[in-house]
């Protein structure tokens, strides 16, 4: 049996398209679970040029941490693409954020909510 999803946990999930016709196999941080439902955000690995927006978070393949995050290259975790899903959408857990990244996460969540 598959273990859980946990907070913090990098998972390959099939994510939704914001217009829920279709989903894609991609990296998603576990941000909270309540019951069978899993909030997430996506991980994309392509970087877009120009600046960051403040919802983004950058996953850097030099970063000390980035082995443990089970991802094969410089990744942006986007909080702007966030999703609410059954567990039945997880393939299999990857790694885990750093408490370093996971603070730049939470300072992104934020300001989304502003």
């Amino acid at each position: 049996m598959m273990s859980k999803p946990k907070p913090g946990e990098i998972w390959l999930v099939r994510f939704p398209f914001s217009d829920l016709t279709a989903a894609k196999l991609r990296p998603a941080l576990i941000l909270a679970i309540h019951r069978e439902e899993v909030i997430i955000v996506g991980i994309f690995s392509k970087i877009p040029a120009g600046g960051l927006q403040n919802s983004w978070v950058l996953i850097r393949d030099s970063d000390a941490k980035f082995s443990q995050t089970g991802l094969k290259k410089t990744s942006l975790i986007r909080t702007d693409k966030i999703a609410t899903v059954s567990r039945s959408v997880f393939q299999r857990k990857l790694g885990d954020l750093s408490p370093n990244l996971s603070m730049k996460v939470q300072k992104a969540l934020n300001t989304n909510l502003v």
